[in-house]
């Protein structure tokens, strides 16, 4: 028998061509979010602007990014998923990975260096260690704990900001801008508060420098962003000749709006890559939270629960699609206030059509990752809104229902969920140990990390959460979903 044909030689890896640039950015949080925005936008910022600006970027947990990135010099290729097609472009602003744990020293030598100027995160809602309730930080978090017991080891996001800026007042320089690029309403002053707290932990004097010196702006990012898959992986390499383990997917659409409030007015011109400076980014910001984000986060739940693997599969289910719009024009849109330059119902058309392209393979399960972090900010701030002023609650009630649902672990069809959350397991008990469906509901709006005490004693929102997961349980996500918008 002949031996088998050998395997093609693997295409090579992408190297970097160009020069990299001198740095002026710290970034925590190296995620795909990030290198699919806010590094294209550095990196159109110094190709029409130039600068030193770029990006020393820190994982905060494991060496997977940097061990990607190394190799190839540090670029990457961002490709935008567009129906017509495959967009590939080789991204060079990041000079450099670092892996904190391995050495927070020099995280923090780089984070003191007098070039940086901002330091910039994704690091996800749970990554600021806060009580999503209340806005505050969560001194009792073992991170925490640990930064406050070693403040200069630090392990969280928290921990090396104050470090590092600790460090710069001892030597005189300057503080450096923190921009949050995370989904969280006031990002910014969410920021600022979580760091004077832990400053002021510290040393207040610290923290009164912080306070008056620093500049916390805040910003909305808007780019969906899909997991990179193998696949990806090797049609890059099939079309481009090249095999990068660190490219990233991304819709065509991107849009960042930005607080114009920089320490001593240092920043890149990422306005040419289209980033809009504002006074008051709080309009866009629940806009998009409310539009964008919830409806996503309600598409996850009761789309996964009805057996959609992808944002995409969902609208293109018609009782779906009218239940995006249901929650736009009845729920969301009439307690927004209309943000400068922006059509709230042409905005609203644009993401469904977002939803829909069909290069754009967002998985229901990544989204509803974290839920306990995120519905917050996405969904329970707008019914207590429409609580409030007498708007209906129904729709986003489902969707409340629907994360409950899913939250307890099992799916429609009694498979198990692989629920991720940093309170997987009270939820879990919260589900498990109720024996009806007003006692799990009770459980689930007992979690005060999630629920604010006046939003879960309220009659009317808990009466809403027991039909819609009465309705969960006996009749199943698409049929609630169908009865709603009929």
């Amino acid at each position: 028998m002949p031996d088998p044909a050998p395997s093609p030689p693997a295409a090579p890896r992408l190297q970097r061509t160009t020069v990299r640039p001198r740095t002026g950015i710290v970034h925590l949080g190296p995620g795909a979010f990030f290198r699919a925005f806010n590094a294209v936008y550095t990196e159109d910022a110094m190709d029409a602007a130039g600068g030193d600006w770029g990006i020393v970027a820190v994982s905060l947990r494991s060496a997977g990014i940097r061990d990607r990135l190394m190799p190839q010099g540090c670029a990457y290729t961002a490709i935008a998923r567009a129906p017509q097609g495959m967009q590939d472009r080789i991204i060079g602003a990041i000079t450099e990975v670092l892996v904190a744990p391995e050495d927070p020293q020099a995280v923090l030598a780089r984070m003191a260096d007098p070039a940086i100027r901002i330091v910039t995160l994704t690091v996800t809602e749970k990554g600021y260690c806060h009580d999503p309730a209340t806005g505050r930080l969560r001194r009792d978090d073992p991170g925490i704990a640990h930064d406050r017991a070693r403040p200069d080891r630090p392990v969280t996001a928290p921990g090396f900001l104050v470090a590092a800026l600790a460090r710069r007042r001892a030597a005189g320089l300057a503080p450096f801008t923190v921009l949050s690029c995370d989904n969280l309403p006031g990002n910014g002053a969410l920021t600022r508060a979580i760091t004077l707290d832990l400053a002021r932990a510290r040393d207040p004097r610290l923290a009164d420098w912080i306070a008056a010196e620093a500049r916390f702006p805040s910003c909305m990012v808007d780019r969906i962003t899909p997991a990179t898959t193998p696949a990806d992986i090797a049609a890059l390499a099939a079309r481009a000749g090249y095999t990068d383990l660190a490219c990233v997917t991304h819709e065509p659409f991107r849009q960042w709006v930005i607080e114009e409030d920089f320490v001593a007015g240092a920043r890149p011109a990422w306005e040419a890559g289209g980033a809009q400076f504002v006074r008051d980014v709080g309009p866009h910001e629940t806009m998009k939270l409310r539009c964008l984000n919830g409806t996503h986060s309600a598409l996850a739940y009761l789309g996964y629960l009805a057996g959609h693997e992808t944002i995409a599969e969902t609208v293109a289910d018609p009782a779906f699609a009218r239940y995006c719009r249901y929650l736009w024009r009845i729920e969301i849109l009439p307690g927004l206030k209309q943000p400068e330059g922006e059509d709230l119902p042409a905005y609203c058309d644009a993401l469904l059509e977002r939803y829909r392209n069909p290069a754009i393979r967002h998985r229901t399960w990544q989204i509803a990752m974290d839920g306990s972090q995120k519905l917050p900010q996405r969904i329970l701030g707008t019914i207590a809104d429409n609580l409030d002023a007498g708007r209906p609650i129904r729709g986003l009630a489902l969707a409340v229902a629907g994360w409950m649902r899913y939250a307890g672990g099992i799916d429609e069809a009694g498979r198990p969920i692989d629920v991720r959350d940093p309170l997987a397991a009270e939820l879990r008990a919260a589900s498990d140990g109720a024996a009806s469906v007003e006692d799990r509901v009770a459980a689930f709006l007992n979690i005060r990390a999630v629920f604010d005490p006046a939003l879960a004693g309220a009659e009317p929102f808990r009466a809403a959460l027991i039909a819609a997961l009465r309705g969960l349980v006996a009749r199943g996500a698409r049929a609630m979903v169908e009865e709603l918008v009929a």
